[in-house]
């Protein structure tokens, strides 16, 4: 389970205010109040915490400006939802001239801070309580089961990927809408029991009625080892970095398997997988890179200059177990730098990665870390763009989550603020639709048909989007990955840091 870091709202405001007797504002747009209520001390924290330690602190606001007690909502999470919000929009990306936290989807609301109630710590330790499957629309518009885990209400409710949907709760206008996108998320995620009318590739048909559940996360969804042209590829459906002592028995059952059968290139399918923990990030790197490169800089972190200097009491004291000292986490201090530690026997030359616009954060590190030392290639549409991540902190009976790092490889790339494209100059590959009516791990599912053309040809396939039941006009690249992030919006998106994960040496 996630290892909570125990930030106490009264106790930050204390800190903070004690910090500031030691220098006196110039005015009093820094004081904060004494006195208010226990939520009201609540926006305070907020915003004093993102104050010190938010990746962009220097472009937030002074406290009588921004006013945090002036937010409100139909709930205190609501409430506390438009305050981090609002913090998000001030520092701008000076590249697109638009906040860094720009929201596509939802213009003013943040693409990467969230607050919430504590479910991310659940599913991310590797427990869940909901129904485990999620949905996708195919490129001629129909929907479709894109995913089940292992062991769920849904799985054993007998769904799996590349089922068509006919159905939902006796609806049957499910088309591209933005009225249907809210009721499919509304009976998705915000309630307890579902009926579905399902479809089967064999063109059977059967009603599945169940209820959400708890229920342990396999974030391996599949993996098989198939042989082409005289090569064996491992092939690997990881959906979510769920925490180390959840996910490493599992991804290690895998690659043993692909040790075990000689495999010699992969293809590993992180199309629905929104990142989750750094250092099952880094366990999965450390399978996947040469013996040769054992030891070599995989990443660094890069924190805003009040933690690089140590100016960040609050920080300092609950994340670590030591005081910082200014310079401990500078990226070029080893502190703040992660090597290779190769884990296996397995030796590859090529990775080829399946993507699309929900891969974000831990699975764009794991791209981005790869790069530098393998044959590495991307499959699918663009990546949601998530080169920062952060501690949670919790607030009360909330947790907080604002970017407070950035990562760059081992040559000093990061910055996919816009995402990865397969087939970009920077990407290399080839962007595809994504087939969500065929299974994982079907060979003519037409990702992991480019991937294995790759593998065994050096070359990609024009772009496939044939073979549809019906025909169709299709529809444009951005308004597919656009829909498939809208309708995996409740998912959780980022790259969390865990407390012990960096020590001061």
């Amino acid at each position: 389970m996630k290892k909570k870091l125990l930030f106490i709202p009264l106790i930050i405001l204390a800190a903070f205010t004690a910090c500031k007797k030691d220098k006196a504002p110039k005015d009093d747009e820094d004081k904060v109040p004494t006195e208010g209520t226990a939520f009201q001390k609540i926006q305070d924290s907020v915003f004093l915490y993102a104050k010190e330690s938010y990746l962009w602190n220097t472009a937030l606001p002074t406290y009588a400006s921004f006013k945090p007690r002036d937010f409100d909502g139909k709930s205190d999470l609501s409430t506390l939802q438009a305050e981090v919000d609002a913090l998000s929009q001030f520092a701008i990306n000076p590249d697109t001239k638009k906040p860094f936290e720009f929201n596509e989807s939802a213009e003013g609301e943040s693409k990467y801070s969230f607050i919430d109630d504590g479910s991310t710590s659940g599913e991310l330790g590797g427990q869940a309580g909901d129904f485990g499957f999620d949905v996708r629309y195919s490129i001629d518009g129909e929907l479709y089961v894109k995913s089940v885990y292992l062991n769920s209400p849904a799985a054993a409710a007998g769904l799996r990927r590349g089922y068509k949907i006919t159905s939902i709760n006796d609806r049957t206008s499910l088309s591209q809408t933005n009225a249907n996108i809210s009721f499919l998320i509304n009976a998705l995620y915000n309630n307890d029991n579902i009926k579905l009318g399902l479809e089967k590739p064999d063109g059977s048909s059967f009603t599945a009625d169940f209820n959400v559940g708890e229920y342990t996360i396999n974030p391996v969804l599949a993996y098989k080892i198939i042989t082409v042209g005289g090569k064996k590829v491992g092939y690997m459906v990881f959906d979510t970095f769920t925490a180390i002592e959840n996910a490493k028995p599992k991804i290690a059952q895998a690659f043993n398997a692909f040790s075990a059968g000689s495999v010699t290139s992969l293809v590993i399918d992180l199309r629905y997988n929104g990142g989750g923990y750094t250092n099952t990030a880094a366990y999965l790197c450390d399978l996947m890179v040469p013996s040769a490169k054992n030891n070599a800089l995989m990443y660094s972190y890069y924190f805003n200059e009040n933690i690089q200097n140590a100016k960040c009491p609050i920080f300092n004291r609950k994340v670590f177990d030591n005081e910082l000292k200014p310079g401990d986490l500078k990226p070029e201090n080893p502190n703040a730098q992660i090597r290779f530690n190769k884990e296996g026997s397995l030796e590859v030359s090529k990775v080829v990665f399946i993507v699309t616009g929900s891969s974000a954060s831990a699975s764009e590190l794991v791209i981005n870390n790869m790069k530098p030392h393998l044959d590495v290639q991307l499959v699918g549409e663009t990546s949601y763009g998530k080169p920062v991540g952060f501690y949670g902190t919790p607030f009360g009976k909330y947790d907080l989550y604002i970017p407070q790092f950035e990562t760059k490889n081992s040559v000093g790339k990061g910055g996919y603020y816009a995402g990865m494209t397969p087939g970009s100059a920077t990407y290399p590959g080839v962007y595809q639709y994504d087939d969500v009516t065929r299974d994982f791990g079907d060979e003519n599912e037409w990702c992991l048909k480019q991937a294995l053309n790759y593998i065994t040809n050096n070359s990609f396939l024009p772009i496939i989007k044939s073979n549809m039941k019906r025909k169709a006009e299709v529809r444009s690249a951005s308004v597919i990955r656009e829909m498939g992030i809208q309708l995996s919006k409740p998912r959780f998106k980022g790259m969390i840091l865990g407390k012990d994960e960096l020590k001061v040496r």
